[in-house]
């Protein structure tokens, strides 16, 4: 294993929405970074994001595990219909705080709503980040497969990395 041992608590205050995460540093540094972020009812403590930070950290990434300004705002609860922009800002904040620490790319990543945010982010901004992953995007609220989210795809340019489940009841893996 060469990625540390604990990660360390990170926070940036001088942006606004700030940023607040944990910080996974690698024995054997690449360069490169990754930003990951949470679901609608999770937060950076997810243990999909702590495995993945692990795992990213194992390989050389410097990892920054970041809750979403609705979380930093609220410890439970699902986003609210005007949190998105905001949340959009954050990760963005995120991505250039990690930019500074990591000398190589910097990527992005979310799980489900946070991998929605993070999917539009780079739609509105491709110069962002050279690579997206995605982790069960959301295409469609559940039983609503006709309410596609997918609207912004037209204009993200960044490579994306789907990763779905074969049960997700927000998407299918055809329909990926």
């Amino acid at each position: 294993m060469s990625a540390e041992s604990s990660p360390r608590v990170f926070t940036d205050v001088s942006v606004d929405p700030f940023v607040r995460g944990l910080l996974h540093h690698s024995a054997n540094p690449n360069g490169k970074g990754l930003v990951l972020t949470h679901g609608a009812g999770s937060n950076c403590q997810a243990p999909l994001l702590v495995a993945l930070a692990e795992t990213f950290a194992d390989a050389g990434f410097l990892v920054l595990r970041c809750d979403l300004p609705f979380r930093q705002d609220r410890p439970y609860g699902p986003p609210g219909p005007g949190d998105a922009k905001r949340d959009r800002a954050g990760l963005k904040n995120a991505v250039l705080a990690l930019k500074n620490l990591a000398p190589g790319p910097v990527f992005l990543g979310g799980h489900s709503s946070g991998g929605r945010q993070a999917s539009m982010l780079c739609a509105e901004e491709p110069d962002l980040v050279p690579g997206l992953l995605l982790m069960s995007y959301p295409l469609h609220p559940p039983r609503k497969p006709a309410q596609l989210r997918t609207q912004h795809f037209f204009n993200l340019r960044t490579p994306v990395l789907f990763v779905q489940g074969t049960r997700d009841p927000f998407g299918s893996i055809e329909a990926i």
